[in-house]
């Protein structure tokens, strides 16, 4: 399915004239138009896929064989697989595939692709392929790992940990399953279709792509064929729209359907607005900032510690962020088993000029700071800005784009970074093996965790307590080894988490049925419709 030219034509106008009317003509009535910051996006291929926006791509376009779905984003259920069986002492799962799923292409789900998906991953070695990493899988062993025949997938996994965690890591989006018959066929010099992946879609998922541009659009159709029922909307057409007041304007002269980065201000002034409600959606991302210990002055612990103290986390938490943002200050979301829920740190000025007066570090010192140009990170920043200053830490703003920023910030080229970070997949762990845990600090030793990004080596102890809490089988011994493992990088580490953040969309009355989960992972329109 493609859209239709006066589709196209028909959006291109609304866009173009919103500067020169005040409402031009709705939205079709067969398709969701929604207004996001989407260039965060590097990649939307679900191999190397590892940002917010393309998370939420790969989430409604491809399926892994167990899944957080649509009608209940908080319980893992069967996807791909209508059924497995864990053999824990024996450290296997096998999956039955559910039978008639085709991809896009009208291609059949063959447990082939399955194996050919996990290793693609491996393969191609970018960000996201840690995750799968976790089970002991290498590009090298995964065909003997992952085995196939018949309808069943039977994986093993090395390492000691609770199926629970194994089961994660498959519902995770770098697990999600590619039709390899079509990606294979659009291979150019060994890179198994990447390129052809990031403009078209090979999966089972209830919409399809037909039109990406990046830092432009979106475009999605229904997968009629859809295994779990054909979606409830036509289209989804994600429009990039960087600035909060013109993807109010948007929503207001029923440009859009759907506004998604709107400022505290812009949601204020909608109140009162007859058609147009919010909805709010509590989220697993936690807003950090970290120094990168590869530039040598900002390698002093006085200096970490003390920055815990210049931020004005409530004043920020209590004007331009409210209702956006929770003031948090651990690695693990609250709301979630093992989440550390104490907020120790307050903006102390005094004290903080202390700690740096007693370590004797030479001051003052001009650190650049790498921000996503757009609210509410320039807004941080600014405030950041303002309340390090006086203690002799100056902060030079370097604002880009999220690729150009997420991009930087892999290559650890930053000095200093304002960023989010939610979880690859719902478990402590994955957060945990982000903040406090580096086997490998060593230039070609690539991994997608903000310790590795920042070039920072835990204390041993705190690598080895990582590991412990990951075999752990016992829930609530396990939950707290966590909770205890927060505690230490509340102290010791070269970041300091500050917000957990809350989601809130701005939507016609005639939009029903959107689900938005904690994370970009759990967001999906096949159950929108507009009424």
């Amino acid at each position: 399915m493609t859209f239709a030219p006066t589709f196209v034509r028909a959006l291109a106008v609304s866009m173009i004239a919103l500067s020169t009317a005040p409402a031009i003509a709705e939205t079709p009535k067969d398709a969701l138009v929604v207004a996001q910051n989407i260039d965060d996006i590097v990649t939307i291929d679900p191999a190397t896929a590892y940002e917010f926006s393309s998370g939420e791509y790969v989430t409604n376009t491809y399926d892994q064989l167990v899944q957080y779905g649509a009608k209940d984003t908080t319980t893992l259920a069967p996807g791909l697989a209508e059924s497995w069986e864990i053999d824990a002492e024996a450290k296997t799962v096998t999956f039955t595939l559910r039978d008639g799923v085709t991809f896009h292409s009208g291609n059949p789900l063959r447990g082939e692709d399955v194996v050919g998906s996990w290793k693609r991953v491996l393969v191609l070695n970018k960000a996201p392929a840690f995750i799968l990493g976790n089970l002991g899988w290498t590009a090298d062993n995964i065909e003997e790992m992952v085995t196939t025949e018949g309808n069943t997938v039977t994986a093993r996994w090395e390492g000691d940990f609770a199926p629970s965690f194994v089961l994660n890591v498959l519902a995770s989006r770098p697990a999600s399953v590619v039709d390899m018959e079509t990606a294979m066929a659009n291979e150019v010099d060994g890179e198994m279709g990447h390129a052809w992946m990031n403009q078209n879609s090979a999966g089972t998922g209830p919409f399809k792509l037909t039109r990406y541009a990046p830092g432009e659009v979106l475009m999605l159709a229904s997968h009629s064929d859809y295994w779990d029922g054909a979606p409830s909307i036509e289209r989804v057409l994600i429009r990039h729209v960087a600035e909060a007041a013109t993807q109010r304007l948007l929503l207001e002269t029923d440009d859009v359907d759907m506004a998604k980065n709107l400022t505290p201000d812009q949601i204020e002034g909608l109140s009162g607005n007859e058609g147009i409600r919010v909805e709010t959606y509590p989220q697993t991302a936690v807003h950090w900032f970290s120094f990168n210990q590869k530039h040598e002055p900002l390698t002093n612990p006085a200096l970490w510690e003390a920055a815990r103290y210049l931020v004005d986390y409530e004043g920020m938490a209590d004007s331009f962020l409210a209702g956006q943002m929770d003031v948090h200050q651990a690695f693990w979301p609250e709301g979630f088993p093992g989440a550390l829920t104490d907020t120790p740190f307050t903006y102390d000025p005094e004290k903080a000029k202390a700690i740096l007066a007693e370590s004797g570090m030479e001051l003052p010192i001009t650190i650049e700071l790498d921000v996503i140009n757009a609210a509410p990170f320039t807004d941080i920043a600014a405030s950041l800005q303002q309340t390090f200053a006086p203690a002799g830490i100056n902060f030079e703003i370097l604002p880009g784009t999220g690729a150009q920023v997420i991009t930087k910030y892999r290559a650890r080229t930053h000095q200093g970074m304002l960023l989010y970070w939610g979880p690859d997949f719902m478990d402590p762990h994955s957060n945990a093996k982000a903040f406090a845990y580096n086997a490998d600090n060593s230039d070609d030793a690539y991994v997608s965790t903000t310790t590795w990004r920042n070039a920072w080596m835990p204390p041993e102890d705190i690598n080895q307590k990582t590991l412990a809490a990951l075999a752990e089988r016992d829930p609530d011994t396990r939950n707290q080894m966590y909770v205890e493992l927060q505690q230490a990088m509340q102290t010791e580490a070269p970041f300091v988490v500050m917000f957990q953040a809350i989601k809130q969309v701005a939507m016609a009355d005639e939009v029903q049925g959107y689900v938005n989960g904690a994370s970009s992972d759990y967001v999906f329109y096949r159950l929108t419709e507009k009424k």
